[in-house]
C-alpha cells in the first residue's frame, strides 16, 4: 500500500513505496529552508530542480542538480535550501 506524507505545513509532500529496491519515497518540495533527521542511511536523488544541502559534518553548502545524488548517514540531521520547486527520490537502507 502506498503511504502519503506531508511535512512543513504541506510544503514537502511524498509518497512511500516498497519494491525490489527497498523502501523509497518520491516527493516534491516547495521553496523554503528545511531540516530533516534520518534513522537509516538515505540516498537522495534530485529528479527535477535543485537542492542546496548542508550535510552532517560539512562546513559548506553544496547544490545538487537533477540526476545528482547525495548520501546522508543514519541517525543524523541535515539541512536543505530550496529555491525552486524540486522533485526528489529518496532510497532508505
Amino acid at each position: 500500500m502506498l503511504q502519503s506524507n506531508e511535512y512543513f505545513d504541506g510544503k514537502v509532500k511524498s509518497i512511500a513505496l516498497n519494491n525490489a529496491r527497498g523502501k523509497q519515497t518520491v516527493g516534491v518540495m516547495d521553496t523554503g529552508a528545511y531540516e530533516f533527521g534520518t534513522s537509516t542511511v538515505e540516498y537522495m536523488t534530485v529528479v527535477s530542480g535543485a537542492l542546496t544541502v548542508m550535510l552532517p559534518g560539512a562546513t559548506q553548502w553544496k547544490t545538487y542538480q537533477a540526476n545528482e545524488t547525495f548520501i546522508v548517514p543514519a541517525n543524523n540531521k541535515f539541512q536543505l535550501k530550496v529555491t525552486e520547486q524540486t522533485a526528489y527520490l529518496c532510497r532508505y537502507e
